[in-house]
């Protein structure tokens, strides 16, 4: 044989070589099932940051991994139906976001890896066995540490010094809301503040519970995370506007939107968190052998136009601390 019928003898068997294994890959499939609306845009954005931190490990939409998704809308009986059908199309690998949507697909399968993100108690709820070892067929990323609570009404009384009346909005079934409100009622004393919790679960509810809450002078509010808080994102800022409440976040979201302040996760490392862990699990790893992590980093926003708006002279001290300043 010549040596260019050779060489070119060579080049062809690569190339089918490569449309052959192109071929045999096999198509992923992730199911995602969130706490979150189609029709809210932070629930959309954070699936395109996981979206975007998988491509960044190799894997395309079309090109080797497929989506089913669906939204919970932090509605238990929707997620438990909705964990049923995920199941039953047998994905790689499930993306849930919030508490509920996670407890669904606990009590729907124990063989299915499932890697969950902004969960804020993952050992309290029942979901894994431990941070350092979950077990079972499930692990994932906090949204928060408990000793981080604190911070939110040592926040609250730097912006606001007057503050003496603290309500905490606790919106839904959020199971770690015992907890956040233990670690906040540990530093009160020192901050010579009073704690009151607002437990509600409609905007119905909510508007009355603020509206007298803010009868008396002095009072400040915190809003705990939970996937209805940010779906009443807009009433929540608009009754502390209306009452002249000054109010901290745990979401970058919220601040944003005209929230005073939030201190809390990043959700870009969240959700980059969560799909390292698939990709991993993709590769052959075991969900119960990867540690439930909490976040690296917490980062701290203050809404300068809404302080002003509540005749709030921030320190300078505070304003250097911020990860964002939104004027």
């Amino acid at each position: 044989m010549k040596r260019r019928e050779f060489i070119l003898l060579l080049g062809s068997a690569a190339v089918a070589w490569s449309y052959s294994a192109h071929a045999q890959e096999r198509m992923r499939r992730i199911g995602v099932l969130t706490n979150g609306s189609e029709a809210n845009a932070d629930a959309r954005r954070r699936l395109d940051l996981f979206r975007k931190a998988l491509m960044l490990l190799g894997w395309s939409e079309g090109a080797n991994l497929v989506f089913d998704i669906r939204w919970g809308e932090n509605n238990p009986e929707r997620d438990r139906r909705y964990a049923t059908e995920l199941i039953a199309l047998s994905p790689d690998v499930i993306l849930s976001v919030g508490t509920l949507a996670t407890t669904a697909l606990r009590d729907a399968t124990s063989t299915l890896p499932v890697v969950f993100a902004s969960v804020a108690d993952p050992v309290g709820s029942d979901l894994v066995d431990s941070l350092a070892r979950p077990g079972g067929n499930i692990t994932g990323f906090m949204t928060t540490e408990f000793g981080s609570s604190g911070k939110w009404l040592e926040l609250l009384k730097e912006m606001a010094p007057k503050v003496t009346r603290v309500a905490v909005l606790r919106i839904g079934d959020n199971p770690a809301a015992i907890a956040q409100f233990g670690a906040l009622q540990a530093v009160a004393p020192s901050l010579s503040v009073e704690l009151r919790p607002l437990d509600v679960r409609d905007a119905g509810q909510l508007e009355r519970a603020v509206e007298t809450f803010a009868r008396a002078e002095n009072g400040g509010l915190i809003v705990a995370p939970s996937a209805t808080a940010s779906a009443r994102r807009d009433l929540i800022i608009g009754l502390a506007a209306r009452y002249r409440l000054p109010a901290v976040y745990a979401l970058r979201a919220a601040a944003a939107a005209g929230g005073m302040a939030s201190y809390g996760s990043d959700e870009r490392e969240l959700y980059k968190g969560a799909a390292g862990y698939v990709d991993r699990i993709l590769k052959g790893e075991k969900p119960g052998e990867l540690p439930v992590q909490a976040p690296n980093k917490l980062e701290l926003v203050i809404n300068l136009r809404t302080a002003k708006a509540l005749d709030l002279d921030v320190p300078a001290s505070l304003l250097a601390r911020a990860d964002e300043v939104i004027e």
